[in-house]
This record gives structure tokens, sequence and C-alpha cells, in this order.
């Protein structure tokens, strides 16, 4: 072997550091062959499978795997240097950190892979908006929760004191949890809607003393176009406290009617007006076959008969009830049924 390969600089010859550098070089050669052989025969067998999820996670993870390859590698070529304590120290600590950023970035890329394959095809499948805008939200909270963690583990592996570190982290965010308490319950009522689906995008519903349709559910608020065409934002924390009708969601809208007659008005009338408000009902092709129509009461200035019928899911109400009001009144009228007015008779004494 030649003399100056014997040499020695900063306590290790020649030699030494060639055979480390040269395992260094090794590593990165054997990182880039493990990527091409990903990239051009792995790949090839995840696109001939019929799962999608291999295809994904093959393509998340072979940047990682690399990494993790060539950390590995540097590691064990440095184990060819005789170093001092404090440097092996330095090195040991700097291992350990970056193989805990390779398993945060394993972990995250697995997660992303999973959310892409099962998620994301199932979120496109809803109706609503609310969980195509939390999906990016559920990624990211993966993601900070799994990189917070691997960073207090790299931060004491690293020697420093973690708990000073957390306990400052820890009264910083109780001061932000304050300032900024009204946005974190504004974030979980959108959670809970998503979650409880008391309604989707184009519902009408009732909230808050509202009647309206749902025209989008955001991240903060959710915004109802009232029936005179008003848009009215309303916090999501308290759509998620409030008691919610959901008008969309009855199988058939309720009418109910009370019809005034005369006194003057016979048994045999009252029971050929409650025949006519019940075919009038029966031959609409809006209306349910439930119908209800009873002589319910004397009031003061009429005989009342009460009148219950339904219309279908999806028909026009305002139609339909129009159309139905007017065959009543024409049908009455034909008929001679006369409709009662409120009226007083006063009696006077003479002098």
């Amino acid at each position: 072997m030649p003399e100056f390969l014997h040499k020695t600089f900063y306590g290790n010859t020649i030699f030494e550091w060639g055979v480390a550098a040269a395992g260094i070089l090794l590593s990165f050669v054997i990182a880039k062959t493990v990527y091409w052989l990903i990239g051009h025969f792995v790949k090839k067998l995840a696109k001939n499978t019929k799962n999608r999820f291999d295809d994904i996670l093959v393509d998340m993870l072979e940047e990682p795997v690399v990494f993790v390859l060539i950390i590995t590698g540097i590691w064990y070529s440095l184990h060819f240097l005789n170093l001092s304590e404090t440097a092996q120290l330095a090195i040991s600590r700097a291992y350990y950190v970056l193989f805990i950023v390779a398993g945060a970035w394993l972990l995250t890329r697995l997660s992303d892979a999973t959310i892409e394959t099962y998620l994301v095809p199932y979120v496109r499948k809803t109706e609503g908006k609310l969980d195509d805008q939390l999906l990016p939200i559920i990624r990211k909270g993966i993601k900070l929760s799994v990189w917070s963690i691997a960073v207090i583990v790299a931060l004491d592996n690293a020697g420093y004191d973690v708990k000073a570190v957390l306990a400052s982290l820890g009264i910083g965010g109780l001061a932000l949890a304050l300032a900024a308490k009204d946005t974190v319950a504004n974030l979980f009522g959108s959670f809970t809607i998503f979650v409880d689906k008391p309604f989707v995008v184009g519902d009408r519903v009732k909230v808050k003393g509202y009647d309206g349709f749902v025209r989008e559910v955001g991240i903060r608020s959710t915004r109802l176009q009232t029936l005179d065409g008003r848009m009215v934002t309303i916090p999501n924390q308290f759509v998620a406290n409030e008691s919610i009708v959901n008008v969309s969601s009855e199988p058939s809208r309720k009418i109910t009617m009370d019809i005034g007659l005369t006194y003057d008005t016979t048994p045999e009338k009252m029971e050929r007006a409650m025949e006519i408000l019940r075919e009038i009902a029966q031959n609409h092709p809006d209306t349910e076959e439930n119908i209800v129509t009873a002589f319910t009461e004397f009031k003061d200035s009429a005989l009342n008969i009460r009148f219950i019928y339904y219309i279908k899911k999806g028909a026009s109400v305002f139609g339909a009830q129009n159309a139905i009001n007017m065959a009543i009144l024409r049908r009455f009228n034909d008929e001679g049924l006369e409709f009662a007015f409120p009226t007083q008779t006063i009696y006077t004494k003479a002098g």
C-alpha cells in the first residue's frame, strides 16, 4: 500500500477517509439504483394490479425510502473513521433526527395515499360541498400532528429540554386559543355539520329564526338565501347548537285549511261541500291519497270545515295550492255554497 495513504489528517489516515467517502458515494449509487428500479419495475408491477392503492403507495414512498437508504449508508460509512466522543455524539444525534424526519415523511406520505385512495372517491360522490372543504383540513391536520410529534422527539434526541419547549408552546397556545376561540368554535361547528349532516347544499331549512335555502356551507359560516331572496350568513357554531328544521326532508307538504260556510247552509249542503273538497284533492296529480275533511266547529260567523291534504315531495307547493283553491272557488259557486265572512247584527230598542 502506498505510503501516502497512511498519512494522518484530523485523526484518520487518507485510506480511512477514502473508505468513508467511498461508502458515502456507494450509498448514493445504491439509492439511485433503487429509485430507478422502483420507477421502471415496481411501478409497472403495481399498475398491473386492479387495486389503485398500491400505485399511489409506491409513488408516495419512493422518495422517503431513497432518503432512508442514503442516511443509513452515510451512518455506516462514518463508522470507518476514528472520531472524538463529541463528534460521535453529534453524528448520532444528527442521525436520529434525520431518521425521525424520514419516519414522519413516510407516515405523512402513507396517510396521503390512504386518503387519496379511499376518502377522495367517497367525497366526490357526496352531494354537499362541506366534506370537499374539510378534506384538505383533515390532510393538513394529520400532517401537522405527525410533524409536531416528530419535531418533539427529534428535539429530545438532539439533547434539548423538551419540557421547557412544550411549556413555552403551551402558554403561547393558550393565548392563541383564547384569542381565536370563536374561530375554533366555528371550525368544530363545521365539523359537527359534516358528521351529522342535518342538511346538504340546496335544502330548505329553518334555523335561528330564518327560513331559506342552504347555498353554501363553509369552514366558518353557513349561508342561507331566505324566501325573500336575501342572503344570511350564520356562524357554524350557532348552526351546530341550534334546532334545525329541514323542510326539504319532509315526505310531503301538509296543507291545512279552515273553510267557513254561512249559517243557512243545510246539513246536506255541508256534506256536499266536504265531498267536493275530497274530489278536488283526489283529482289533482300533485296530492297524496291521505285527505281529511271534517265539520269541526260552530264559529261565531260560520260553520267551519277543516280540510287537510298533502302535496307530493318535489311538486310546486304554490302551484298546487293555487289550482286547488281556484277549483274550490269555482265548484262552491256552481253548487251555491256561500262562504261566510264576519258579520255583526245590532239590535236597537225604540225609544
